[in-house]
């Protein structure tokens, strides 16, 4: 299999990063990928952000904060109410 690099920009930041590893193009194109689907894989999902955000500050949702606001106040923040 081959892969074909037509990007200047790509093929640029490919060399750099096999020359910092010390390894050449297609096993730097490997770890590069690698790395990336695993930071992508690790990522915190907004709702983990938001509750990891709160311990950190100490806040703490009541329930009427858990409940979804209602349609029309979505509608009059965008002025169409």
């Amino acid at each position: 299999m081959t892969i074909n690099i037509n990007n200047k920009e790509a093929d640029s930041l490919t060399r750099t990063f096999a020359k910092l590893e010390g390894v050449g193009i297609t096993e730097a194109i490997v770890i590069a990928m690698r790395e990336a689907l695993e930071r992508r894989r690790n990522r915190e999902t907004p709702l983990e952000t938001a509750a990891r955000l709160r311990a950190e500050i100490g806040i703490k949702l009541n329930e009427q904060a858990r409940r979804p606001l209602p349609r029309a106040v979505f509608d009059e923040m965008s002025g169409e109410s």
